[in-house]
């Protein structure tokens, strides 16, 4: 299970270092480039909660095992695209494929594990889920250098395919089938308003740079607030009504059960940051200081070690000291962005890259201690009978605003790089993520006492 949640997040990093050699094979242009990013990342968040439900229902084990087939077919055609829509077409379904897979881990871990085992399993998953974001660019910088069998840039595609076939093997073997005792049916109109609310906020803001915001793009903007609204009020009155055996797809109940609430406040910005700190990232390491795709992806190492290391340590800091655990990675890892800052800045003319990576080797801890214990305290009190609906509200949530922060944060940098340089944009852009890990931080201190 754990395979397969790591091959949904290593794959939305896994392209960004390989875009200048896409975009040199296949003549994508920018806002093809972006479509290929953010493709990816709307079909995936859009599906997520959807994907949950129909586990609950039809089986989550059955459902994994067709999300991860799919999702090694999609791998496939990705890396086999004989152009940039196609890969862009191929991607859209990737990340569908993907939202079929992921909820079924968190769900299955909830519906098989109790007590210690539990905690064990969720913090598994929840180190998975972060250092895979640091091994998918590491990963696609090392298979791009080393030009398999003349493959280029299609192998972090291609490679996917033996992944996935060795994960249904397994699953088909060792996991156990479950679903809801009481499964309902599938929420139609919610599904439709929660995906057009997400799609009307993250394609504009994906792809409006990069197209000159056409009026389509002012039209779904203005769609958004109207969406998310009909979809809230939705959801509230067919929860209230609870008739015909149909549940909301996002139930109002879920959002007041404590850890879910306050969990999920902290994956909000700590999320946006991170998927835009990643772009902006590896764009700078290539562009900027103008390493080559291996390099790029090697200078990730050091954060991808502390990462795990924080991980590991994690739980144990979490059963002596609560969730000041998490304040505390939270802190360390805005230190670590202030010192990447500096180091960048005021090493930029000589190219060095030996002070980012010491700064990104203490941001890494930092989010080792906060992701997987704040993903482990959004799960620690949902139902058993909610675990699919739930796990895909979280990953939901995470999904959506590392797109958001893509598309925000990499649209911010982009802009002020014409204009003021890479040095002085990267400056900002950073320090824009400095007051979402503050923000985070602050939010830490809601967070039940409890250990999650």
């Amino acid at each position: 299970m754990l395979t397969g949640a790591a091959l949904p997040m290593i794959d939305f990093f896994i392209v960004n270092v390989a875009l200048p050699a896409i975009d040199h094979d296949l003549h994508a242009g920018p806002a093809l480039l972006e479509m290929v990013v953010g493709g990816y990342g709307v079909a995936y968040a859009v599906l997520l909660v959807l994907g949950g439900r129909l586990g609950d229902m039809v089986g989550r084990r059955r459902l994994f095992m067709w999300g991860t087939a799919a999702f090694g077919v999609t791998s496939v055609a990705c890396g086999l695209a004989p152009g940039a829509w196609w890969l862009v077409a191929a991607r859209i379904a990737q990340g569908a494929a993907s939202a079929l897979m992921l909820p079924q881990v968190l769900a299955t871990i909830q519906a098989t594990t109790s007590g210690a085992g539990r905690a064990r399993a969720l913090s598994f998953y929840s180190g998975t889920s972060g250092i895979s974001a640091s091994v998918g660019q590491v990963l696609g910088g090392v298979l791009v250098a080393a030009d398999v069998a003349g493959t280029g840039w299609r192998s972090i595609f291609l490679v996917n395919a033996p992944v996935a076939a060795m994960a249904l093997v397994l699953a088909a073997r060792a996991v156990p089938e479950t679903r809801s005792p009481r499964p309902t049916r599938v929420d139609g109109l919610g599904t439709v308003l929660l995906s057009l609310s997400l799609i009307s906020l993250l394609v504009p803001l994906t792809e409006g740079r990069a197209t000159g915001w056409p009026v389509w793009s002012w039209v779904l903007l203005a769609v958004f607030p109207v969406a998310t609204v009909a979809f809230a009020v939705t959801e509230r009155r067919l929860e209230r009504a609870g008739k015909d055996g149909r549940t909301p797809l996002v139930p109002p109940s879920l959002l007041r059960v404590r850890s879910v609430r306050t969990g999920l406040a902290v994956v909000v910005p700590f999320s946006l940051g991170w998927g835009g700190f990643m772009f902006v990232l590896a764009v700078v390491l290539q562009e900027g200081l103008r390493l080559g795709p291996l390099a790029a992806g090697l200078a990730l190492v050091p954060m991808c070690v502390t990462f795990f290391a924080g991980s590991l340590a994690g739980p144990r800091l979490f059963s002596r000291y609560g969730r000041r655990a998490i304040t505390a990675g939270a802190l360390i890892q805005g230190v670590g962005l202030l010192g990447l800052a500096a180091a960048f800045y005021w090493g930029w003319e000589g190219r060095d890259v030996w002070g980012p990576c010491a700064a990104m080797a203490v941001q890494g801890l930092g989010q080792g201690l906060l992701l997987p214990l704040t993903l482990r305290t959004v799960l620690s009190e949902v139902p058993v009978a909610q675990a699919g609906v739930g796990g895909g509200v979280m990953v939901t949530t995470q999904q959506s605003f590392m797109a958001l922060g893509v598309a925000t944060l990499g649209s911010l940098f982009l802009t002020l790089s014409e204009s003021l340089g890479m040095r002085d944009a990267l400056a900002v852009t950073l320090g824009v993520q400095v007051v979402a890990v503050a923000v985070a931080a602050l939010l830490t201190l809601r967070m039940p006492r409890v250990e999650a």
